[in-house]
Protein backbone atom coordinates (compact mmCIF):
# COMPACT_ATOMS: atom_id res chain seq x y z
CA UNK A 1 0.00 0.00 0.00
CA UNK A 2 1.37 3.53 -0.89
CA UNK A 3 -0.12 6.49 -0.68
CA UNK A 4 -0.67 9.61 -2.59
CA UNK A 5 -1.55 13.32 -1.46
CA UNK A 6 -5.25 14.82 -2.80
CA UNK A 7 -3.75 17.46 -5.08
CA UNK A 8 -1.43 14.84 -7.06
CA UNK A 9 1.88 16.48 -6.22
CA UNK A 10 3.65 13.78 -3.81
CA UNK A 11 5.76 10.92 -4.80
CA UNK A 12 3.81 7.82 -3.77
CA UNK A 13 5.40 7.03 -0.23
CA UNK A 14 4.72 3.77 2.27
CA UNK A 15 2.60 4.30 5.45
CA UNK A 16 5.66 4.70 7.73
CA UNK A 17 6.71 7.63 5.89
CA UNK A 18 3.55 9.36 5.81
CA UNK A 19 3.19 9.13 9.79
CA UNK A 20 6.37 11.05 9.60
CA UNK A 21 4.82 13.72 7.18
CA UNK A 22 1.72 14.43 8.58
CA UNK A 23 0.67 16.85 5.72
CA UNK A 24 1.62 15.77 1.73
CA UNK A 25 4.40 17.90 0.29
CA UNK A 26 2.34 19.64 -2.08
CA UNK A 27 0.02 21.36 0.84
CA UNK A 28 -2.56 18.43 0.40
CA UNK A 29 -3.59 15.37 2.60
CA UNK A 30 -2.31 12.10 2.20
CA UNK A 31 -4.47 9.16 1.53
CA UNK A 32 -4.08 5.75 0.29
CA UNK A 33 -3.84 4.65 -3.19
CA UNK A 34 -6.94 2.75 -3.13
CA UNK A 35 -9.27 1.70 -0.56
CA UNK A 36 -8.05 -2.20 0.84
CA UNK A 37 -11.46 -4.58 1.01
CA UNK A 38 -12.93 -6.35 3.46
CA UNK A 39 -15.37 -9.38 2.59
CA UNK A 40 -18.42 -10.44 4.71
CA UNK A 41 -16.17 -14.00 5.17
CA UNK A 42 -13.18 -11.61 6.91
CA UNK A 43 -15.49 -9.50 8.78
CA UNK A 44 -17.04 -13.10 10.32
CA UNK A 45 -13.21 -14.49 10.86
CA UNK A 46 -12.02 -11.25 12.89
CA UNK A 47 -15.81 -11.67 15.19
CA UNK A 48 -13.74 -13.51 18.45
CA UNK A 49 -10.70 -11.23 18.02
CA UNK A 50 -10.16 -8.89 21.04
CA UNK A 51 -9.27 -4.96 20.40
CA UNK A 52 -5.41 -5.38 19.69
CA UNK A 53 -5.88 -8.31 17.40
CA UNK A 54 -8.62 -6.76 15.53
CA UNK A 55 -6.54 -3.58 15.44
CA UNK A 56 -3.53 -5.48 13.79
CA UNK A 57 -5.74 -7.31 11.36
CA UNK A 58 -7.68 -3.89 10.06
CA UNK A 59 -3.55 -1.78 10.22
CA UNK A 60 -2.65 -4.73 8.64
CA UNK A 61 -4.24 -3.65 5.49
CA UNK A 62 -2.38 -0.22 5.57
CA UNK A 63 0.59 -0.41 7.36
CA UNK A 64 1.76 -3.06 5.16
CA UNK A 65 5.60 -1.74 5.52
CA UNK A 66 5.71 -2.74 8.77
CA UNK A 67 6.18 -6.33 9.50
CA UNK A 68 2.91 -7.93 10.93
CA UNK A 69 4.50 -9.35 14.23
CA UNK A 70 6.10 -5.76 15.09
CA UNK A 71 2.56 -4.41 14.02
CA UNK A 72 1.09 -6.97 16.45
CA UNK A 73 2.91 -5.85 19.35
CA UNK A 74 2.47 -2.00 18.58
CA UNK A 75 -1.14 -2.56 18.83
CA UNK A 76 -0.97 -4.39 22.24
CA UNK A 77 1.15 -1.84 23.60
CA UNK A 78 -1.38 0.40 22.33
CA UNK A 79 -4.19 -1.15 23.73
CA UNK A 80 -3.26 -2.72 26.98
CA UNK A 81 -5.72 -3.72 29.67
CA UNK A 82 -4.01 -1.17 32.11
CA UNK A 83 -4.32 1.86 30.04
CA UNK A 84 -7.99 1.55 29.40
CA UNK A 85 -10.91 1.27 32.24
CA UNK A 86 -13.23 -1.01 29.81
CA UNK A 87 -12.04 -4.71 29.91
CA UNK A 88 -13.58 -4.54 26.45
CA UNK A 89 -11.32 -1.30 25.53
CA UNK A 90 -14.74 -0.22 23.85
CA UNK A 91 -17.73 -1.04 25.26
CA UNK A 92 -21.39 -0.86 23.57
CA UNK A 93 -24.38 0.38 25.87
CA UNK A 94 -27.90 0.71 24.94
CA UNK A 95 -29.72 4.03 25.64
CA UNK A 96 -33.45 4.81 25.44
CA UNK A 97 -35.22 4.48 21.79
CA UNK A 98 -33.34 2.33 20.26
CA UNK A 99 -29.82 3.80 20.00
CA UNK A 100 -26.38 2.13 21.09
CA UNK A 101 -23.21 4.52 22.61
CA UNK A 102 -19.85 3.41 21.25
CA UNK A 103 -18.14 3.79 24.20
CA UNK A 104 -14.28 5.25 23.25
CA UNK A 105 -13.63 7.39 26.61
CA UNK A 106 -12.23 4.53 27.77
CA UNK A 107 -8.44 4.96 27.67
CA UNK A 108 -6.21 8.31 30.12
CA UNK A 109 -7.23 11.42 29.15
CA UNK A 110 -11.26 10.05 29.23
CA UNK A 111 -11.44 10.81 25.48
CA UNK A 112 -12.09 9.56 22.06
CA UNK A 113 -8.09 10.97 20.75
CA UNK A 114 -7.19 8.22 23.00
CA UNK A 115 -7.82 5.49 20.71
CA UNK A 116 -6.06 6.81 17.67
CA UNK A 117 -3.42 9.02 19.57
CA UNK A 118 -2.17 5.78 21.79
CA UNK A 119 -1.74 4.08 18.54
CA UNK A 120 0.04 6.49 16.63
CA UNK A 121 2.58 6.90 19.70
CA UNK A 122 3.38 3.68 19.37
CA UNK A 123 4.15 3.56 15.75
CA UNK A 124 5.88 7.14 15.67
CA UNK A 125 8.73 5.88 18.09
CA UNK A 126 8.57 2.66 15.94
CA UNK A 127 9.40 4.63 12.77
CA UNK A 128 11.52 6.74 14.69
CA UNK A 129 13.97 4.25 15.98
CA UNK A 130 13.89 2.74 12.27
CA UNK A 131 15.17 5.87 10.41
CA UNK A 132 17.53 7.33 13.28
CA UNK A 133 15.27 10.52 13.11
CA UNK A 134 13.89 12.55 15.68
CA UNK A 135 10.57 14.24 15.05
CA UNK A 136 8.79 17.52 16.43
CA UNK A 137 5.14 17.43 16.34
CA UNK A 138 2.82 20.78 15.80
CA UNK A 139 -0.76 19.86 17.12
CA UNK A 140 -3.74 22.36 17.00
CA UNK A 141 -6.44 21.49 19.81
CA UNK A 142 -9.94 22.33 20.72
CA UNK A 143 -9.77 20.33 23.69
CA UNK A 144 -9.33 17.25 23.62
CA UNK A 145 -6.71 16.45 20.85
CA UNK A 146 -3.75 18.27 22.95
CA UNK A 147 -4.02 16.03 26.45
CA UNK A 148 -3.89 12.68 24.15
CA UNK A 149 -1.05 13.39 22.22
CA UNK A 150 0.72 14.55 24.99
CA UNK A 151 -0.19 11.65 27.16
CA UNK A 152 0.82 9.48 24.24
CA UNK A 153 3.98 10.98 23.56
CA UNK A 154 5.43 12.47 26.68
CA UNK A 155 9.08 11.27 27.77
CA UNK A 156 9.52 10.50 24.43
CA UNK A 157 13.30 10.89 23.90
CA UNK A 158 12.84 11.50 20.56
CA UNK A 159 9.96 13.41 20.17
CA UNK A 160 9.03 17.04 20.87
CA UNK A 161 5.27 18.29 21.04
CA UNK A 162 4.67 21.62 20.13
CA UNK A 163 0.16 22.12 20.93
CA UNK A 164 -1.52 25.04 20.08
CA UNK A 165 -4.72 25.47 21.79
CA UNK A 166 -7.46 28.77 21.77
CA UNK A 167 -7.18 30.03 24.74
CA UNK A 168 -10.03 30.31 26.77
CA UNK A 169 -11.74 28.45 24.55
CA UNK A 170 -11.49 24.91 26.70
CA UNK A 171 -13.10 23.66 29.75
CA UNK A 172 -11.32 23.91 32.93
CA UNK A 173 -10.29 20.12 33.03
CA UNK A 174 -9.09 20.29 29.36
CA UNK A 175 -6.73 22.45 30.00
CA UNK A 176 -5.60 21.21 33.26
CA UNK A 177 -5.07 17.74 31.40
CA UNK A 178 -2.60 19.73 29.28
CA UNK A 179 -0.89 22.76 30.93
CA UNK A 180 -0.14 20.44 34.39
CA UNK A 181 2.42 18.22 32.35
CA UNK A 182 5.87 18.95 33.10
CA UNK A 183 7.65 16.86 30.32
CA UNK A 184 10.23 18.23 29.23
CA UNK A 185 9.58 17.39 25.84
CA UNK A 186 5.88 18.91 26.07
CA UNK A 187 5.16 22.57 24.77
CA UNK A 188 1.68 24.17 25.59
CA UNK A 189 1.20 27.30 23.41
CA UNK A 190 -2.24 28.92 24.09
CA UNK A 191 -2.79 31.15 21.22
CA UNK A 192 -5.03 34.60 21.27
CA UNK A 193 -7.35 33.68 19.12
CA UNK A 194 -9.99 30.43 17.88
CA UNK A 195 -9.02 26.65 16.81
CA UNK A 196 -8.85 27.62 13.54
CA UNK A 197 -6.18 30.32 13.79
CA UNK A 198 -4.51 27.53 15.73
CA UNK A 199 -5.15 25.23 12.83
CA UNK A 200 -3.88 27.91 10.66
CA UNK A 201 -0.55 28.54 11.68
CA UNK A 202 -0.44 24.65 12.11
CA UNK A 203 -0.85 24.48 8.54
CA UNK A 204 1.59 27.47 7.06
CA UNK A 205 4.32 25.83 9.11
CA UNK A 206 3.67 22.50 7.82
CA UNK A 207 3.42 23.52 4.43
CA UNK A 208 6.96 25.22 4.49
CA UNK A 209 9.05 22.30 3.70
CA UNK A 210 12.33 24.25 4.11
CA UNK A 211 11.17 25.39 7.97
CA UNK A 212 9.66 21.45 8.27
CA UNK A 213 12.81 20.03 7.32
CA UNK A 214 15.44 22.00 9.36
CA UNK A 215 12.99 21.44 12.17
CA UNK A 216 11.59 17.93 11.79
CA UNK A 217 8.14 18.78 11.47
CA UNK A 218 5.05 16.24 11.79
CA UNK A 219 1.62 16.55 13.39
CA UNK A 220 -0.62 13.86 15.17
CA UNK A 221 -3.71 15.95 14.28
CA UNK A 222 -6.28 13.78 12.09
CA UNK A 223 -4.90 15.29 8.94
CA UNK A 224 -2.22 12.74 9.89
CA UNK A 225 -3.45 9.80 8.51
CA UNK A 226 -2.16 7.14 11.06
CA UNK A 227 -4.72 8.86 12.92
CA UNK A 228 -7.75 8.24 10.62
CA UNK A 229 -6.76 4.88 10.22
CA UNK A 230 -6.67 3.78 13.62
CA UNK A 231 -9.97 4.79 14.05
CA UNK A 232 -11.47 2.93 11.34
CA UNK A 233 -10.58 -0.18 14.07
CA UNK A 234 -13.62 0.81 16.25
CA UNK A 235 -16.07 1.09 13.25
CA UNK A 236 -15.43 -2.42 12.45
CA UNK A 237 -15.62 -3.38 16.60
CA UNK A 238 -18.70 -2.08 16.68
CA UNK A 239 -20.49 -3.34 13.91
CA UNK A 240 -19.01 -6.98 15.09
CA UNK A 241 -20.46 -6.41 18.44
CA UNK A 242 -23.55 -5.31 17.56
CA UNK A 243 -24.27 -7.95 15.04
CA UNK A 244 -23.16 -10.83 17.98
CA UNK A 245 -26.70 -11.26 18.75
CA UNK A 246 -27.71 -11.57 15.27
CA UNK A 247 -28.45 -14.89 14.03
CA UNK A 248 -25.00 -16.09 11.86
CA UNK A 249 -27.10 -16.41 8.34
CA UNK A 250 -28.57 -12.82 8.77
CA UNK A 251 -25.20 -11.02 9.64
CA UNK A 252 -24.41 -10.46 5.68
CA UNK A 253 -27.18 -8.27 5.68
CA UNK A 254 -27.01 -6.73 8.78
CA UNK A 255 -26.38 -2.63 8.47
CA UNK A 256 -26.08 -0.05 11.38
CA UNK A 257 -26.35 3.89 10.82
CA UNK A 258 -23.40 5.86 12.82
CA UNK A 259 -23.71 8.86 14.85
CA UNK A 260 -20.59 10.72 15.16
CA UNK A 261 -20.22 14.17 16.58
CA UNK A 262 -17.95 16.28 14.46
CA UNK A 263 -16.02 19.11 14.05
CA UNK A 264 -12.90 18.27 12.13
CA UNK A 265 -14.28 15.81 10.12
CA UNK A 266 -11.50 13.23 10.77
CA UNK A 267 -13.83 10.97 12.83
CA UNK A 268 -16.27 10.60 10.56
CA UNK A 269 -14.02 10.41 7.99
CA UNK A 270 -12.99 6.89 9.77
CA UNK A 271 -16.26 5.96 9.53
CA UNK A 272 -16.37 6.82 5.68
CA UNK A 273 -12.83 4.88 5.03
CA UNK A 274 -15.19 2.04 7.09
CA UNK A 275 -17.80 1.54 4.84
CA UNK A 276 -15.80 2.15 1.74
CA UNK A 277 -13.69 -1.02 2.54
CA UNK A 278 -17.01 -2.93 2.88
CA UNK A 279 -18.34 -2.55 6.95
CA UNK A 280 -22.19 -2.69 6.77
CA UNK A 281 -22.56 0.87 7.55
CA UNK A 282 -26.13 2.21 6.06
CA UNK A 283 -25.69 5.79 6.94
CA UNK A 284 -22.91 7.79 8.39
CA UNK A 285 -25.09 11.07 10.40
CA UNK A 286 -22.47 14.01 11.08
CA UNK A 287 -23.93 15.85 14.35
CA UNK A 288 -22.61 19.64 14.23
CA UNK A 289 -23.00 22.33 17.12
CA UNK A 290 -23.72 26.06 16.59
CA UNK A 291 -20.68 25.95 14.20
CA UNK A 292 -22.87 24.25 11.77
CA UNK A 293 -20.64 24.70 8.73
CA UNK A 294 -20.39 20.73 7.89
CA UNK A 295 -24.08 20.46 8.34
CA UNK A 296 -24.67 23.10 5.75
CA UNK A 297 -22.41 21.51 3.08
CA UNK A 298 -24.45 17.79 3.66
CA UNK A 299 -27.97 19.49 2.91
CA UNK A 300 -26.96 22.38 0.66
CA UNK A 301 -23.62 20.62 -1.08
CA UNK A 302 -22.11 24.18 -0.34
CA UNK A 303 -19.29 24.86 1.94
CA UNK A 304 -18.51 28.24 3.20
CA UNK A 305 -15.99 27.92 6.47
CA UNK A 306 -16.33 30.92 8.63
CA UNK A 307 -14.06 33.36 9.90
CA UNK A 308 -12.62 33.54 13.36
CA UNK A 309 -15.14 36.22 14.57
CA UNK A 310 -17.92 34.39 13.58
CA UNK A 311 -17.02 30.95 15.27
CA UNK A 312 -18.91 30.72 18.05
CA UNK A 313 -17.44 29.55 21.68
CA UNK A 314 -20.15 27.01 23.05
CA UNK A 315 -21.09 24.35 25.59
CA UNK A 316 -19.22 21.66 22.81
CA UNK A 317 -16.22 23.35 22.92
CA UNK A 318 -13.92 20.78 20.91
CA UNK A 319 -16.25 20.90 18.24
CA UNK A 320 -15.95 24.73 18.09
CA UNK A 321 -14.60 24.59 14.65
CA UNK A 322 -15.51 26.44 11.30
CA UNK A 323 -13.06 24.67 8.59
CA UNK A 324 -13.00 21.39 8.63
CA UNK A 325 -9.58 19.85 7.67
CA UNK A 326 -10.59 16.77 6.84
CA UNK A 327 -13.15 17.78 4.50
CA UNK A 328 -10.72 17.35 1.54
CA UNK A 329 -10.40 13.90 1.66
CA UNK A 330 -13.83 13.26 1.14
CA UNK A 331 -14.25 16.04 -1.89
CA UNK A 332 -11.22 14.05 -3.30
CA UNK A 333 -13.55 10.69 -3.02
CA UNK A 334 -16.65 12.98 -4.00
CA UNK A 335 -14.46 14.06 -7.56
CA UNK A 336 -13.72 11.23 -8.15
CA UNK A 337 -10.16 10.98 -6.70
CA UNK A 338 -9.05 13.56 -9.73
CA UNK A 339 -6.55 15.39 -8.06
CA UNK A 340 -6.66 18.30 -10.56
CA UNK A 341 -10.51 18.56 -9.76
CA UNK A 342 -9.79 18.77 -5.97
CA UNK A 343 -7.20 21.50 -6.54
CA UNK A 344 -9.14 23.13 -8.77
CA UNK A 345 -11.69 23.14 -6.00
CA UNK A 346 -9.28 24.63 -3.39
CA UNK A 347 -8.25 27.04 -5.80
CA UNK A 348 -11.60 28.51 -6.13
CA UNK A 349 -11.83 27.94 -1.68
CA UNK A 350 -9.44 29.85 -1.93
CA UNK A 351 -10.26 32.44 -4.18
CA UNK A 352 -14.27 32.90 -2.94
CA UNK A 353 -14.06 31.20 0.24
CA UNK A 354 -16.82 28.80 -0.91
CA UNK A 355 -16.69 25.18 -2.88
CA UNK A 356 -20.51 24.86 -4.80
CA UNK A 357 -20.72 21.08 -4.93
CA UNK A 358 -24.21 21.12 -5.21
CA UNK A 359 -24.51 19.19 -8.41
CA UNK A 360 -22.80 16.03 -6.60
CA UNK A 361 -25.28 15.85 -3.39
CA UNK A 362 -27.63 13.23 -4.40
CA UNK A 363 -24.25 11.17 -4.14
CA UNK A 364 -24.15 12.04 -0.87
CA UNK A 365 -26.52 9.82 0.20
CA UNK A 366 -26.93 7.78 -2.34
CA UNK A 367 -23.51 6.74 -2.74
CA UNK A 368 -21.78 7.69 0.55
CA UNK A 369 -24.70 7.30 3.05
CA UNK A 370 -24.05 10.86 4.67
CA UNK A 371 -26.63 12.97 6.14
CA UNK A 372 -26.17 15.57 8.87
CA UNK A 373 -28.05 17.74 11.87
CA UNK A 374 -27.06 20.53 14.21
CA UNK A 375 -27.38 20.96 18.23
CA UNK A 376 -27.79 23.93 20.01
CA UNK A 377 -26.86 24.29 23.90
CA UNK A 378 -30.61 23.41 25.17
CA UNK A 379 -30.69 20.49 23.01
CA UNK A 380 -27.95 19.58 24.53
CA UNK A 381 -29.27 20.29 27.89
CA UNK A 382 -32.15 18.67 27.58
CA UNK A 383 -30.85 15.48 25.61
CA UNK A 384 -28.14 15.41 29.00
CA UNK A 385 -30.96 15.22 30.84
CA UNK A 386 -33.43 13.21 29.40
CA UNK A 387 -30.83 10.39 29.07
CA UNK A 388 -30.00 10.83 32.49
CA UNK A 389 -33.63 10.10 33.37
CA UNK A 390 -33.99 7.38 31.14
CA UNK A 391 -31.09 5.46 31.59
CA UNK A 392 -29.15 6.41 34.51
CA UNK A 393 -26.15 7.46 32.14
CA UNK A 394 -24.77 10.59 31.77
CA UNK A 395 -23.08 11.91 29.11
CA UNK A 396 -21.08 14.51 28.13
CA UNK A 397 -22.03 17.59 25.56
CA UNK A 398 -20.54 16.72 22.46
CA UNK A 399 -22.03 13.42 22.86
CA UNK A 400 -25.44 14.74 23.61
CA UNK A 401 -25.15 16.63 20.33
CA UNK A 402 -24.60 13.58 18.74
CA UNK A 403 -27.37 11.66 20.47
CA UNK A 404 -30.03 14.65 19.68
CA UNK A 405 -29.73 14.53 15.77
CA UNK A 406 -29.24 10.41 16.21
CA UNK A 407 -32.89 10.66 17.14
CA UNK A 408 -33.34 12.54 13.86
CA UNK A 409 -32.08 10.33 11.76
CA UNK A 410 -33.22 6.52 13.34
CA UNK A 411 -34.54 4.21 10.88
CA UNK A 412 -36.96 1.51 12.07
CA UNK A 413 -35.19 -2.05 12.11
CA UNK A 414 -31.72 -0.20 11.24
CA UNK A 415 -29.49 -0.16 14.96
CA UNK A 416 -27.97 3.94 15.89
CA UNK A 417 -24.81 3.84 16.91
CA UNK A 418 -24.15 6.96 18.55
CA UNK A 419 -20.04 7.53 19.09
CA UNK A 420 -19.34 8.58 22.63
CA UNK A 421 -16.78 12.26 22.49
CA UNK A 422 -15.55 12.14 25.98
CA UNK A 423 -16.52 11.19 29.59
CA UNK A 424 -18.96 13.58 31.17
CA UNK A 425 -16.61 14.65 33.76
CA UNK A 426 -14.46 16.63 31.59
CA UNK A 427 -17.65 19.13 31.48
CA UNK A 428 -18.91 19.40 34.53
CA UNK A 429 -20.78 22.73 34.23
CA UNK A 430 -22.92 21.55 31.93
CA UNK A 431 -24.01 18.54 33.36
CA UNK A 432 -25.07 20.62 36.62
CA UNK A 433 -27.24 22.41 34.73
CA UNK A 434 -28.84 19.49 33.01
CA UNK A 435 -29.05 17.36 35.81
CA UNK A 436 -28.43 18.59 39.13
CA UNK A 437 -25.24 16.38 39.49
CA UNK A 438 -22.15 17.58 40.73
CA UNK A 439 -19.77 15.07 39.45
CA UNK A 440 -16.13 14.50 41.05
CA UNK A 441 -13.20 13.98 39.22
CA UNK A 442 -12.30 10.16 38.36
CA UNK A 443 -9.63 8.65 41.31
CA UNK A 444 -7.14 8.35 39.34
CA UNK A 445 -7.07 12.24 37.91
CA UNK A 446 -7.76 13.39 42.11
CA UNK A 447 -6.35 16.62 42.35
CA UNK A 448 -5.89 17.56 38.66
CA UNK A 449 -7.28 20.80 39.14
CA UNK A 450 -4.87 21.56 41.55
CA UNK A 451 -1.92 21.22 39.66
CA UNK A 452 0.18 24.06 38.61
CA UNK A 453 -0.08 24.81 35.17
CA UNK A 454 2.84 25.54 32.43
CA UNK A 455 1.48 27.02 29.38
CA UNK A 456 3.30 29.61 27.26
CA UNK A 457 0.78 32.63 25.68
CA UNK A 458 1.19 33.86 22.11
CA UNK A 459 -0.42 36.63 20.21
CA UNK A 460 -1.75 34.72 16.84
CA UNK A 461 1.92 35.56 14.85
CA UNK A 462 3.30 33.09 13.33
CA UNK A 463 7.32 34.52 13.42
CA UNK A 464 7.14 34.55 17.30
CA UNK A 465 5.89 30.88 16.94
CA UNK A 466 8.47 29.59 13.94
CA UNK A 467 11.30 31.65 16.66
CA UNK A 468 9.44 29.46 19.75
CA UNK A 469 9.85 25.79 18.01
CA UNK A 470 13.31 26.45 16.29
CA UNK A 471 14.78 27.43 19.84
CA UNK A 472 12.99 24.44 21.59
CA UNK A 473 13.09 21.63 18.44
CA UNK A 474 14.62 18.39 19.36
CA UNK A 475 17.50 17.96 17.13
Amino acid sequence: MKYISTRGGMEPAPYSAILLEGLATDGGLVVPESIPQIDAETLESWRALDYPSLATEVLSRYATDIPREDLARLCRDAYAPEKFVAESIVPLTPLDGGLTLVGLSEGPTLAFKDMAMQFLGQALEYALAHTDRTLNIIGATSGDTGSAAEYALRGKDSIGVFMLSPQGRMSDFQRAQMYSLTDDNIHNIAIAGVFDDCQNLLKSLSGDLEFKRANALGTVNSINLGRISAQIVYYVWAWLRASDAVAPEERGSFEVSVTVPSGNFGNILSGHLAKAMGVPIRRLVLAANENNVLDEFFRTGVYTPRTAADTHATSSPSMDISKASNLERFIFDLLGRDPERLAAAWRELDETGRIDLSAELPRFLEEFGFQSGTSTHADRVATIRQVHEATGIVIDPHTADGVKVAREHAEDGVPMLVLETAKPEKFPEIVLEATGLRLGMPEHLAGLLELPQHVTEMDDDETELRAFIAARAVK
